[in-house]
């Protein structure tokens, strides 16, 4: 097994030198194990993530993929909500679902009341 210890910010912080190992992890989504390397984990350290990865590279880049595609629905396509304008009154759709504790503008008032906030 290789191991490393890395004296970087973190370990002087916290006034010691972690220890990396080569792991293995299972992934979430097609539950195949796969290695979290030591330069994989020097490099998480390095961004200052604190989670280990919970998907393959093939499930992450497939998940990244879809994302940038439009999110699993029809590519391109958000899902629209019915909404009522807080300015004016008139009926809209926005591509979130209003919870009803923030205003929902229609596209005309939204550009006024940005324009003001500019």
């Amino acid at each position: 097994m290789r191991t490393f210890h890395d004296g970087g910010p973190a370990a002087r912080v916290a006034g010691r030198m972690p220890l990396y190992q080569n792991k293995s992890l299972v992934c979430k989504d097609c539950a195949a194990p796969f290695d979290f390397s030591v330069r994989d984990q020097m490099f998480y350290a390095e961004k200052g993530f604190e989670n280990e990865p919970q998907r393959c590279r093939q499930c992450r880049s497939a998940r990244k993929e879809q994302r940038a595609s439009g999110g699993g629905g029809v590519p391109g396509m958000r899902e629209q909500f019915d909404a009522i304008c807080a300015q004016c009154g008139e009926g809209t759709t926005v591509p979130f679902r209003p919870r009803g504790d923030r205003p929902v503008y229609c596209r005309s008032c939204y550009a006024a009341v940005n324009a003001v906030r500019a």
